[in-house]
């Protein structure tokens, strides 16, 4: 159960590092609506061909992308699930923080005893 949750934390973790980069967001939605080999996004910006190899490399670590092999080029792929993954993620933080200010708010809605 403990390994279960500390891997599952560490997965939420690569995948918010994989989504905290500009470059890396901007493959993400480029890839969203194209197939893309690696090869024709690396002309889409101006850094090296290694460097767009390892931003693809973290995002199919995080599961963001998948590649597929089609003769000499790397076809990326978006993967939803993951998406869906940072989205809960995100949702029960939300749901946390929500309960914590309303329980400030009902707190600071008592009266004090000098308004008593």
């Amino acid at each position: 159960m403990v390994v279960d949750q500390r891997q599952d934390e560490q997965r939420t973790d690569l995948l918010f590092k994989a989504l905290g980069d500009a470059t890396r967001r901007d493959i993400l939605g480029r890839v969203g609506d194209a197939e893309l080999s690696v090869s024709a996004l690396a002309r889409l910006y101006p850094v090296s061909f290694a460097a767009i190899q390892k931003h693809v490399a973290l995002l199919e670590r995080a599961g963001l992308v998948s590649k597929e092999r089609r003769g000499r080029e790397q076809i990326v792929h978006a993967e939803t699930d993951a998406l869906r993954r940072a989205h809960q993620a995100l949702d029960q933080l939300e749901s946390l923080w929500r309960g914590r200010v309303e329980r400030i708010d009902e707190i600071l809605a008592q009266p004090t005893t000098k308004e008593r």
